[in-house]
């Protein structure tokens, strides 16, 4: 698919990422922070109009989440609904506090990523037994409450970047490679985990790759720091991937640090300027990545908690595909990069 061809309202979105994008991390994790209270919104900035009254609730307040916020202030605008936003930070305290909030003011629907697949379902099932439905988005929970999950396909992510690295692998490097692992697993164990499965199945195809080193760096600061311990304790590793966008920015920052660009390639997840810009760029470490569309993931969860709320059917459960961006079609890369530049003037 053309990466120019993106509809208008997944690249306005994506038009954030210049503004926040240095060293991130999607499912980027940046640290806990603030701005984590509910905030009334709606697509016009006038939640009292709206008929129903939706809080969504974001799960970092990083590159990834706050595209989320701008799909669901899209889908409110256009829905003519109320809508509350709050950030959880990556906090299971300030999830339950939120949930609370939105319970007392009487919300309508809650559209979350929830902090965790198990101890997110108790403060969930409160929020339900009170009358409140409940959409999921970029992870599920225990339970069959929620009317729908609406998130990633998350081995499909995976594969389509182990695909390409597998064909570099077997083009570039006569079929063998040792492959370095930088994920998350240890802070959200499911998708994480399948993200990994997708990529390792593909690269695992291949006869001669073997993976020597998995560990969890999903901020590009710590990323970087893990990355450099493992090209010195393994120094025949000569492919790395990034589970997220901070590891994948890690990776390739320390790739650079090491001074292995002729050695070392990586491959990762996620998509910004300035992972563009690595693609783009002439060191040659980065060379594929596979995007997400967090925008449409947030804009379709209002619409789905809008349409249950009305009685209408709706899907259980919605898997996204993701955008491979290639240095092998660099003018797609560089055609996409520019717009999105173009868009911020």
């Amino acid at each position: 698919m053309s990466v120019f061809t993106i509809n208008l309202r997944r690249s306005l979105s994506l038009v954030l990422l210049l503004s926040t994008g240095l060293l991130s991390s999607g499912c980027s994790m940046d640290k806990p922070g603030s701005d984590t209270a509910p905030k009334a919104n709606s697509g016009n900035g006038t939640a009292s109009k709206g008929k129903y009254k939706i809080a969504g609730i974001g799960f970092q307040n990083d590159q990834f989440f706050k595209i989320n916020e701008l799909g669901m202030k899209d889908g409110a605008e256009k829905s003519g609904v109320a809508l509350l936003l709050g950030n959880s930070a990556g906090a299971l305290d300030k999830e339950i506090s939120l949930l609370d909030t939105y319970v007392a003011q009487k919300v309508d629907a809650i559209v979350i990523a929830p902090y965790n697949t198990k101890s997110s379902t108790a403060g969930l099932k409160k929020a339900h037994d009170a009358g409140i439905k409940i959409v999921t988005f970029d992870n599920a929970i225990e339970g069959d409450f929620p009317v729908s999950v609406i998130k990633s396909d998350q081995i499909a992510l995976g594969k389509a970047t182990g695909v390409e690295a597998a064909q570099y692998i077997q083009d570039k490097m006569g079929g063998k490679a040792k492959i370095a692992i930088i994920s998350y697993i240890s802070l959200l164990p499911e998708p994480a985990g399948q993200r990994t499965k997708g990529f390792e199945d593909a690269v695992k195809k291949l006869p001669g790759v073997e993976i020597v080193a998995r560990q969890d760096a999903w901020m590009a600061e710590k990323a970087v720091g893990v990355v450099e311990g493992i090209l010195t304790a393994h120094p025949d590793v000569n492919l790395i991937w990034g589970a997220n966008e901070g590891g994948t920015v890690g990776a390739v920052t320390a790739v650079r640090n090491a001074g292995k660009a002729s050695k070392v390639v990586v491959f990762g997840t996620d998509i910004s300027d300035q992972i563009a810009g690595f693609l783009l760029a002439e060191d040659n470490i980065l060379q594929a990545v596979t995007g997400q569309k967090p925008f449409d993931i947030g804009m379709q969860s209002i619409e789905t908690a809008v349409k249950a709320l009305k009685g209408e059917a709706v899907e259980k459960r919605v898997l996204l595909p993701g955008m491979l961006f290639s240095r092998r079609h660099s003018s797609e890369v560089t055609k996409y990069q520019t717009y999105l530049r173009g868009l911020a003037k």
